[in-house]
């Protein structure tokens, strides 16, 4: 290979490596109706040099696209599985030799952590894992340190930051939430002996969204809010007083120094009057600069570990907490990018690169026949949201401003999409047809689903299947 040809090669590298600030993973969710191939996901990850990504869970499907891809890997263990974990040390021995253990050959995967659980001490939870987490985690990092992993691969719990309180608002006054002030003590002082960090999950998004009468500008981090004051410390957003609130809460806790991830920190661009892709292209450009300005926290100064949620939309979450859960990706669910992004945090916007060998479905719509009554809708839309995702409907949403006619069709080529576009999905009564005009309008879409990667698999497998049974049948 020629000098020049190598020159160009180490500087296209450099590039790619300098795409996003040091300390930066995302979260990639999977909780969506047509999931995008995870070989496609990780070439995504790298073609925008995102290094670092956390799992829910511990997919094989997932978990083997990532090998030999250099990504550091944080993989998960779903809160329906603590229990297990909890009530025997040969399930925990067994699960990290089948999703850890596995993936660590030669040229294999680059798993750093294990999130055991996911919130599980959320006050919504109603104290259903309390006596489980714990015990779960002591026994997957007992399973670890057995296996020979224990020095590179530590256990973890991601934590809600409602784990902590402040009866003033103020840092300092932090302590941990009084009815689970005795596990996260166990808790703490079980990381801290294992040289494990604490994982939390900041959402300054949430401030807005659950207190009508929060400081707007406080919740973005570029300096435009009014500061507050804790013991002669300055405070200009939302995340760092939140992030030094659990520093208090440690130090309280008697481990001062323990190692904190943030687990999950972003914004959603629909589904609420604040969620959209003017507000969380404020937030990204904020908190990227803030990320390469290497500065941390008043009381943690210096490089932050962060993961960016989410990844992707996931139009099969939960709706309880808010119409927003569907919408926290940087990309579509296409893996489309929404929006121009500076992940360098030092000016150089662009638009992220997205999904590449995304396969559609046909470009076709079901929509409302307008020549019809409109009088016996109702029962057909309220059926088509409740199986698909009506989300962008919401008041303050991406599509709240279309007309009557435009919330019916938008509903109904919701649920036709998810369903394939089936032609028996879009019938409703014989209210609806199926046309070929792109019903989009402005900042609302009408979406033509992907073809899911889970289908194509099982395709391959069909026709795999088949084969050989043509072949068997051909011995007999």
């Amino acid at each position: 290979m020629a000098r020049a040809e190598l020159l160009v090669r180490a500087c296209c590298v450099l590039v790619a490596l300098s795409n996003v600030v040091h300390g930066i993973g995302v979260n990639w969710g999977s909780i969506t109706s047509h999931p995008l191939s995870p070989s496609i996901v990780v070439h995504m990850l790298k073609d925008n040099g995102i290094d670092k990504v956390k799992l829910f869970d511990a997919d094989s499907w997932t978990v083997d696209a990532l090998a030999g891809s250099g990504l550091e890997v944080i993989v998960g263990i779903p809160n329906d599985q603590l229990a297990r974990m909890a009530d025997s040390y040969k399930n925990a021995r067994h699960w990290v030799k089948e999703n850890v253990t596995k993936h660590l050959y030669d040229g294999g995967v680059d798993i750093r952590y294990v999130a055991v659980g996911n919130e599980p001490f959320l006050k919504s939870y109603n104290g259903s894992n309390l006596k489980t987490t714990v015990p779960a985690l002591q026994n997957i990092q007992k399973a670890l340190d057995e296996a020979g992993h224990g020095d590179k691969i530590k256990a973890t719990i991601p934590n809600n930051a409602d784990v902590y309180e402040s009866p003033s608002n103020k840092p300092s006054d932090a302590v941990f939430r009084s009815d689970i002030k005795g596990i996260m003590t166990e808790l703490v002082k079980f990381l801290h002996d294992n040289n494990a960090p604490f994982m939390v999950n900041i959402y300054p998004f949430l401030s807005l969204y659950l207190n009508a009468d929060f400081p707007f500008d406080f919740a973005f981090c570029d300096d435009a809010g009014k500061p507050i004051y804790d013991k002669g410390t300055e405070y200009k957003h939302v995340f760092d007083a939140n992030y030094d609130t659990l520093v208090w809460a440690l130090k309280k806790a008697g481990v001062p120094n323990l190692k904190i991830i943030v687990g999950e920190v972003g914004w959603p661009t629909d589904g609420d009057k604040n969620g959209n892709v003017k507000l969380a292209k404020r937030f990204y450009d904020g908190f990227f600069k803030k990320m390469a300005e290497n500065k941390g926290t008043p009381l943690r100064p210096g490089n932050l570990d962060v993961y960016l949620f989410s990844l992707l939309d996931e139009d099969m979450k939960s709706i309880e907490p808010g119409m927003f859960e569907r919408h926290w990706g940087i990309f579509r669910y296409d893996g489309q990018p929404k929006f121009a992004m500076d992940f360098t945090g030092k000016g150089h916007e662009k638009m992220p690169v997205g999904a590449k060998g995304v396969q559609y479905l046909p470009a076709q719509w079901c929509v409302f026949n307008r020549g019809l009554n409109m009088s016996a809708v109702g029962s057909e839309v309220n059926y088509a949201c409740s199986l698909s995702d009506c989300s962008s409907l919401g008041y303050g949403s991406s599509c709240n401003s279309l007309d009557a006619h435009g919330n019916i069709s938008y509903a109904f080529n919701m649920y036709f999409q998810m369903q394939d576009q089936d032609v028996e999905s879009c019938n409703f009564n014989g209210m609806a047809e199926i046309v070929t005009q792109n019903f989009s309008k402005g900042s609302c879409l009408f979406p033509v689903q992907i073809v899911s990667a889970g289908e194509r698999l099982g395709s391959a497998l069909g026709a795999s299947l088949v084969t050989g049974l043509i072949a068997l049948f051909s011995l007999l």
